[in-house]
């Protein structure tokens, strides 16, 4: 009876477009990774838009069984270093330098109130 009711509830957040939904968001997460001008701060070594997207991409694959929203997308491949716990920074031209993890919420909230629209 379980595996009915989880199947039943898995068809109907798909039908609500939940899980499109997360993907999508997901995948403008990288693409806005990719695309950026800022260098990324990974353990003192700094990296290139592809290359963090790249470094994002393989956590993601890598934690993707914990990953339901965006949110966790970001907590669990774009915040820190899974070796030496140091967070993600990100250095954009003409701006301070930020957690990679707020910078990345900040757009996740500015793509969903674009959506809306």
């Amino acid at each position: 009876m379980k595996i009915i009711k989880f199947i039943a509830l898995s068809v109907l957040l798909q039908s609500s477009g939940l899980f499109a939904d997360t993907s999508q968001e997901i995948d403008h997460l990288l693409g806005f990774v990719e695309s950026s001008p800022c260098r990324f701060d990974r353990n003192g070594t700094i990296y290139n838009g592809p290359e963090a997207r790249d470094h994002m991409t393989m956590k993601y694959e890598h934690y993707r069984a914990k990953v339901k929203t965006a949110e966790d997308f970001i907590k669990y491949s774009a915040t820190k270093s899974m070796m030496s716990g140091k967070k993600y920074r990100i250095h954009c031209p003409a701006s301070e330098t930020v957690d990679a993890g707020d910078w990345l919420l900040a757009e996740l909230r500015d793509y969903r109130k674009r959506q809306e629209k």
